[in-house]
């Protein structure tokens, strides 16, 4: 805790050891530096130890300094640390601190005549928001502001409209000041666009564990598609804690696309970013000129650059922050104007100044030597710096970063385009969505077994189940088409889904919502409840509900060949052969006839019976009557044999070939009136939930619902319900019950069952369909869709 008020004590007395040994020296400047930026005080300090080994420069001059170190909070301070060094003579005064400082040291060196060279740095990292320094036209205005202006407002603004962005959110660290982005949300607000923004709390963890404790299943969902386009604003160490976390905690998804925007974002840390993130990247950073030549990366005109600072292999390099680029240069522009002045032989020596005293006169020599500073310029680490009219550095350029969408770890960036104030964008962006090509992609699909849309179809011990029906089928086509692969698993409950009393969801939708898997697929219907929390593709097939019932059992009749005809009938039938019979020998007896020579026929009642059954079954012989009132009734009874015998032997034909299941249930409709065979489906299913809906609404016009739904709810939904779709099957099977499920599925058993002991009855209209479920704000279901559409066709 020691060290660091250790190192500056150190750094004074040895710029006050330099200052004594330079005593003679007519070239000494003041550098006052955030307590924080060691690293500034460093290089500063290399700088001059470059200048005073060039002896092209400043021939046999060597400079001389003092560097004091201040609270970048505290304007007193820096004013009068400020003091002190004009009070030791200084020729320019540098300056690394805050915006906090930066307007006080303004006024003291307008009062004293005191070139100032302000660098701006922020803290730990964190991007710029403008100083806002007064700038006037007039003599008085001796700072000269090393660094570019903050153009992120400008930056930021082009991008977004390049990728056609309608609706995003900034995301920005404790250490940054709002208002620095202030003009690019009154833009974006001009232009319609939807922009939230929160602040990233330093406990980045226990700020998602609130999100997940507070927001409600819904909630999170909607937070989650908020978080698909983002900006982030914020230091390079904040920014990878923040995208490591919300990875981990399944807060985003492939297709999320998010902007790092940041002036201090080096190499290590792209390619850190890159390897945490997924979805599509872009970064946004500040960049500067490198030669190409390797052997003049250290050179810069008639000057050698330590290697230390301009190796990019270099350990200390690799780390260096811009402002640490800039302060080397600040060194040779002062050198360069120094050298000019000599050169000119317009030198004016330096003055000891006093800020107490009331009367005190500035520099007369400051107006010279800010005119010689602002008109010179050098090509350094960080390009070419130079100052405009308005004192401010207008040359920066900034590089735009990015990769394509997807989760590999590691994937590649390139360089997609850079920007400067003066030509603007120079490339093309574009926010493509996820391409059809998804090789290399392993998808983990839930499912829940379901004929015959999942079946088993291969169970080998020690290896992966192998799955076949029409679900997987389209799940087949599917891959075959985009390139993906997938792993399969069946839901741990065996259930489609349902909200459970705190929030949360079970089954087959409960994978989906916990990103435990990334689609869903099996005899999954698409329902309002269910699209809150997941996302669904395009039906691939319609669907209805359906009632399963079991068939009539068939018995062998011997006496089946009676079935055309009532047992009335044939009692009468018999009863008219008795009486005709009976007839016939009263008019034969009344009036014999006359027998032929050799005759045996005699005229009793059997015969007479045997006679009319004989004629009455078409097995007659030649009448043996020849009376008049004999054959008159005889020739009637025929007619009435035939007549009756036709209609036996049309119905017999029909009765024998066509057999007619005769039941009362033939529709929903019927199956709502009738409380003899009880029926119900799967509890909480996506059934049970429909017919819930339907029978509780008052203005639902069809009574139908409300009498299905006071038999399904008995005993609350336990008495006539199952916990699977197989026990109410067999639940028909096996007892008086029918069964209300999905019409295809209902269909597939009825067909499939090996004792033909089903039937069904549906409804023709389908209201909903099947579909494919994905996580919320899942990238691949309009990929989805669309291929299903064109499978469709």
């Amino acid at each position: 805790m020691e060290v660091f008020p250790l190192l500056l004590v150190l750094s004074v007395w040895w710029s006050r050891t330099w200052d004594l040994a330079n005593a003679d020296s007519i070239i000494h400047i003041g550098a006052i530096f955030d307590e924080s930026a060691k690293k500034d005080d460093e290089v500063f300090r290399t700088a001059v130890g470059d200048l005073n080994q060039n002896e092209e420069i400043l021939q046999t001059e060597k400079i001389t300094f003092s560097v004091t170190f201040v609270d970048g909070s505290n304007p007193f301070q820096a004013v009068q640390e400020a003091c002190e060094l004009m009070n030791q003579g200084i020729l320019a005064l540098v300056s690394s601190i805050g915006c906090t400082s930066a307007g006080s040291l303004q006024s003291l060196a307008d009062a004293m005549h005191i070139p100032h060279l302000f660098i701006q740095r922020s803290t730990a990292g964190t991007p710029r928001s403008g100083c806002g320094l007064t700038r006037s036209n007039r003599n008085d205005d001796y700072t000269l502001s090393v660094r570019p202006p903050v153009y992120l407002n400008d930056v930021i603004l082009r991008v977004v409209t390049e990728y056609a962005w309608q609706k995003f959110i900034i995301f920005y660290d404790s250490e940054y000041d709002i208002r620095g982005i202030q003009e690019f949300l009154d833009k974006v607000s001009q232009q319609g666009m939807d922009v939230a923004l929160q602040k990233v709390e330093n406990n980045i963890n226990k700020m998602i564990t609130t999100l997940f404790d507070t927001l409600r299943i819904e909630e999170l969902n909607r937070y989650r598609d908020t978080l698909r386009r983002a900006i982030l604003v914020m230091n390079p160490a904040t920014a990878k804690s923040f995208i490591s976390e919300v990875v981990e905690t399944n807060l985003v998804a492939f297709d999320c696309h998010w902007i790092i925007i940041n002036e201090e974002i080096n190499d290590v840390d792209v390619q850190e970013l890159v390897r945490r993130s997924i979805g599509r990247l872009t970064i946004i950073r500040q960049t500067f000129p490198v030669p190409q030549n390797i052997s003049q990366r250290c050179f810069r005109g008639n000057h050698r650059i330590s290697s230390t600072l301009c190796d990019p292999k270099d350990p200390f390099a690799q780390n260096m922050e811009i402002s640490n680029l800039y302060i080397y240069d600040t060194v040779l522009l002062l050198a360069n104007a120094f050298h000019k002045k000599l050169e000119d032989r317009k030198w004016h020596s330096m003055a000891s100044l006093s800020c107490i005293r009331k009367n005190s006169k500035p520099w007369q020599g400051g107006r010279s030597m800010l005119e010689t500073i602002k008109k010179g310029g050098v090509s350094g680490l960080t390009g070419e710096l130079e100052f405009g009219e308005n004192g401010g550095n207008p040359n920066v350029h900034f590089e735009i970063l990015g990769t394509n969408y997807g989760e590999e770890l590691g994937r590649g960036i390139r360089k997609l385009g850079c920007w400067n104030p003066v030509t603007g964008l120079n490339g093309s962006l574009t926010d493509k969505k996820l391409e059809n090509n998804m090789r290399g992609v392993v998808l983990r699909v839930v499912t829940v077994l379901e004929e015959p849309f999942v079946m088993v179809s291969e169970n080998v011990l020690g290896k992966p189940k192998k799955y076949q029906g029409f679900s997987i089928d389209v799940l087949d086509a599917l891959s075959n088409y985009l390139g993906f692969n997938y792993e399969i698993y069946v839901a741990p409950d065996h259930k489609y889904g349902s909200p459970q009393e705190d929030g949360t969801w079970n089954g087959l939708v409960g994978e989906l919502v916990f990103k435990r898997a990334d689609i869903g697929i099996s005899a999954l219907t698409i329902t309002p409840d269910r699209e809150n929390v997941v996302d669904f593709t395009t039906r691939y097939m319609d669907y209805s509900v359906g009632v399963l019932l079991r068939r009539a059992e068939k018995t062998v009749d011997m006496f089946a060949c009676l079935a055309p005809f009532d047992l009335s009938l044939w009692a009468c039938i018999a009863g008219t052969v008795l009486l005709v019979g009976l007839l016939v020998y009263l008019l034969n007896w009344l009036n014999p006839p006359r027998l032929q020579m050799g005759s045996m026929t005699s005229t009793t009642l059997y015969n007479s019976m045997w006679f009319v059954y004989g004629s009455f079954v078409q097995q007659g012989g030649e009448v043996p009557y020849t009376t008049l009132a004999t054959r008159m009734m005889m020739g009637a009874w025929w007619l009435f044999a035939l007549i009756v015998i036709s209609s036996y032997t049309a119905n017999l034909a029909a009765f024998l070939t066509i057999t007619r299941i005769e039941s009362s249930i033939q529709s929903l409709q019927d199956l709502s009136k009738q409380t003899d065979i009880p029926y119900g489906t799967v509890l909480d299913s996506a059934v049970y939930e429909h017919v819930r809906m339907k029978g509780m609404n008052p203005f639902e016009r069809d009574s139908m619902y409300s009498q299905m739904w006071r038999m399904i709810n008995r005993s609350n939904g336990s008495e006539n319900n199952v916990l699977e779709s197989q026990a109410g099957i067999q639940k028909v099977k096996y007892g008086n019950y029918a069964f209300v499920w999905d019409a295809a599925v209902l269909e597939y058993v009825a067909i499939n069952d090996p004792d033909c002991s089903f039937y069904t009855i549906g409804n023709t209209v389908a209201d909903r369909g099947y579909g494919i479920a994905l996580q919320h704000g899942s990238p691949y279901r309009d990929v989805f869709s669309q291929r299903i559409l064109e499978l469709q066709q």
